[in-house]
């Protein structure tokens, strides 16, 4: 293979990852012992984004990837968005049937 460059990474980057995913999900163990009312889903996501871009980024090596994966990752995130968008657009316009009698 002609022009493709390999990117070698220390090991020492692959433990300093899985270490913080290890603290992330301490993290986010600790977080759902504690009640913080509506903000408890919000910290909850974050964390778990925090932790798919650490595995995406080092893991999956895309941090080294070229533009073209970097776009399809890209259309696969907003993909998600969408469908997750509408589904709650969904749910958050319906009537619970409950109200309605039946």
């Amino acid at each position: 293979m002609s022009g493709s460059q390999e990117h070698i990474v220390p090991r020492r980057v692959y433990f300093l990852v899985a270490a913080a995913l290890l603290v992330l999900l301490t993290a986010t163990w600790a977080i759902a012992e504690i009640d913080l009312g509506p903000f408890n889903i919000v910290v909850a996501l974050t964390i778990a984004v925090i932790k798919m871009m650490l595995v995406a980024l080092f893991f999956m090596e895309l941090r080294w990837s070229s533009r073209l994966t970097w776009v399809v990752a890209g259309a696969a995130i907003f993909w998600l968005l969408l469908l997750l968008g509408l589904t709650l657009a969904d749910f958050t316009t319906r009537v619970p049937t409950t109200l309605l009698g039946g």
